[in-house]
């Protein structure tokens, strides 16, 4: 029996992660090691998660456990490094980002033989930290845990949160706070920003290294094209297309839209300011620092085309050994992102209004054209909104007549949709009753650094079942009031 077994701790486990990132890739990548958690302690894990990443969720509760799950405990074999990337933010470019307060730990191959990232944030300074502390305070790791559970349950592709787990320290930002790391879940972390980081080095093998490995990792089937890199480049562009739409019919805001912050593999990554839409406006920002509105609601869709054209500029070299040939590939190529996105959308709103494929967009367009300007102009909630649409579609009008203060307006575009003989059923199984409340989300927050994790558990259990109602959990479905105010969030740095 080992100590751990004889102090009633879960066996020791073993763990087997992959430094194939580190390898292959080793002028973007530092080997660093976390910081010394003084006390650590679970708050959260995602047991399912584990289990379908082959780990024991006993043993990750465990002392070896959680020494894993703050970077302390490095497995045989295992490089942690940090990850070096450029990218723009705000639409300035900085040539030197990085990994300044997160470490890659390494590959786990899954139970379904898919090879997935362990990755930690606030796990200390690394050489890219450029004068942060390196350092995650317990609300925002949280915040990231349960929008991306969140998520992951509508089917929109996100990294995935594993656990959060206290470090003892304290983090010091507008006050003290109490300190956390995220131990986090991805397909990878290959970001735009990493290509442009290779592009910036002038080092074409290191760029074509980089994209060599994406390809294996995320779209295989472009090493066969006649152009495998402008396949790449395609792949990635479809992928974000429809991620981007995802975003958008469910009312998402990510807040931080940076080259650095859009993965290759099509996921959502880097949860920090966001926030889910309540009363319907193309405008709606909740970045703290996204002063310009640079990343608003309605200019996700453009701000995802602006990066993509980076990601085809670090590309360039690759796509073509005559310049301006691979610019003409790259243009042609990214024309496909807007008709991605709007067949993704337009799609998706079908959906969302319970109206069949089969309907013509030259029916549904002017439709959802009207629908959406008569959301903005009566401040009707997002998400309430859809689901009491289905319940008009099956005679209970009540409940969304009184949305609207133009109501003869709604009852005429109503009429017309009801023309279509909507299916009521369609609607309920794609529009969520439940998203992470902003102010539930602040809610579950404060309680957690007062070391109350009830309200987090109850929020969880709602997003984590989105399409389920549930009368006991009304409270989880409706927007706030009025007195919340004016919402911002915060990175967390």
């Amino acid at each position: 029996m080992s100590t751990l077994e004889g102090m009633g701790v879960a066996p020791a486990q073993t763990v087997i992660l992959g430094d194939r990132f580190a390898r292959e890739l080793a002028e973007m990548a530092i080997p660093w090691q976390a910081e010394k958690a003084t006390d650590p302690r679970l708050l959260v894990l995602n047991e399912p998660l584990a289990v379908e990443l082959g780990l024991d969720p006993e043993w990750l509760r465990s002392t070896e456990g959680l020494q894993l799950l703050v970077g302390n405990l490095v497995p045989e074999g295992a490089t942690p490094v940090a990850q070096a990337y450029a990218g723009h933010q705000f639409g300035g470019y900085n040539a030197r980002l990085g990994d300044g307060r997160a470490l890659l730990l390494g590959e786990l191959t899954d139970v379904n033989g898919r090879l997935r990232d362990l990755h930690l944030k606030g796990s200390g300074r690394t050489p890219f930290a450029r004068g942060g502390d390196g350092l995650a305070a317990v609300g925002p790791m949280l915040r990231e845990y349960v929008v991306s559970e969140a998520m992951h349950a509508m089917g929109i592709p996100t990294t995935r949160s594993l656990a959060v787990v206290a470090t003892g320290r304290s983090v010091h930002r507008e006050t003290l706070l109490p300190g956390a790391v995220l131990a986090r879940v991805a397909a990878s972390h290959l970001r735009v920003g990493s290509f442009q980081f290779a592009g910036s080095t002038g080092d074409v093998h290191l760029l074509r290294r980089l994209a060599d490995h994406a390809i294996t990792r995320h779209y295989p089937d472009a090493a066969t094209a006649e152009r495998p890199y402008l396949a790449l480049f395609d792949g990635v562009v479809g992928a974000q297309a429809s991620l981007i739409a995802k975003w958008m019919l469910v009312g998402f805001v990510h807040g931080v839209m940076n080259t650095d912050n859009m993965t290759i593999s099509g996921e959502t990554i880097d949860f920090g300011p966001c926030g889910f839409m309540e009363a319907f406006d193309s405008a709606t920002v909740y970045s703290s620092i996204d002063h310009d509105s640079r990343y608003a609601y309605g200019n996700q869709p453009t701000v995802a085309e602006w990066n993509l054209a980076r990601l085809a500029e670090a590309l360039l070299p690759l796509f073509h050994d005559d310049q301006e040939q691979a610019i003409a590939l790259a243009t042609q190529s990214l024309g496909g992102f807007r008709r991605h996105y709007t067949a993704a959308w337009s799609g998706g709103m079908r959906a969302k209004l319970g109206l069949p494929d089969s309907r013509t967009d030259e029916v549904s367009t002017p439709l959802v054209k009207d629908l959406l300007a008569l959301l903005e102009n009566n401040r009707v909630d997002h998400t309430t909104f859809y689901r009491d649409l289905a319940a008009f579609a099956r005679g209970n009008t009540e409940p969304i007549r009184g949305k609207f203060l133009n109501l003869p307006a709604f009852d005429s575009w109503a009429a017309r949709w009801l023309a279509l003989v909507p299916d009521a059923d369609l609607m309920d199984r794609v529009n969520p009753v439940y998203v992470p409340r902003n102010q539930l989300v602040e809610q579950a927050l404060a309680a957690a650094s007062e070391a109350d994790l009830d309200p987090m558990g109850c929020l969880l259990d709602a997003v984590t079942r989105p399409y389920v109602e549930r009368p006991d959990l009304a409270a989880y479905a409706a927007p706030a009031s009025d007195d919340f105010g004016g919402y911002q969030t915060f990175c967390g740095t």
